[in-house]
């Protein structure tokens, strides 16, 4: 499973930005996926999740309400509809994907796929 990440940016506080995550490879394999994200000087962390074959989505607390995670199956694309941006979310956003074993939404470790990761940069 290969995952490649776009739509980052340069944004002002309060706008708005979708992170979108091309899925390619073995995708039938494909559990669940996520988002995380790192910010300079701190640990990854998860921000959403949604199963591949179901609706079920998995929200951070820091973002909840915020932003949506989606996916379109048909097309192997996840996206990530972020709102009410703030200099907290800079980051660098990484989409991973879960193909296997014991599995925890919020758990970077099982995840086994990961993207190069898109840079989002939140101005004030």
């Amino acid at each position: 499973v290969q995952l490649v990440e776009s739509g980052g940016g340069l944004v002002e506080a309060d706008d708005s930005l979708t992170l979108s995550c091309t899925v390619s490879g073995d995708t039938y394999d494909v559990y669940a996926a996520a988002w995380f994200r790192q910010a300079p000087g701190k640990e990854r962390e998860f921000v959403a999740s949604i199963y591949w074959d179901k609706t079920d989505t998995f929200y951070a607390e820091a973002v909840k309400g915020r932003f949506t995670i989606s996916k379109n199956k048909a097309k192997n694309m996840m996206y990530l509809e972020m709102n009410a941006l703030t200099s907290e979310d800079t980051a660098d956003y990484y989409c991973a994907a879960h193909s296997g074993g014991f599995y925890y939404y919020s758990a970077a470790r099982t995840y086994q796929h990961w993207g190069q990761g898109t840079q989002v940069t939140v101005s004030t």
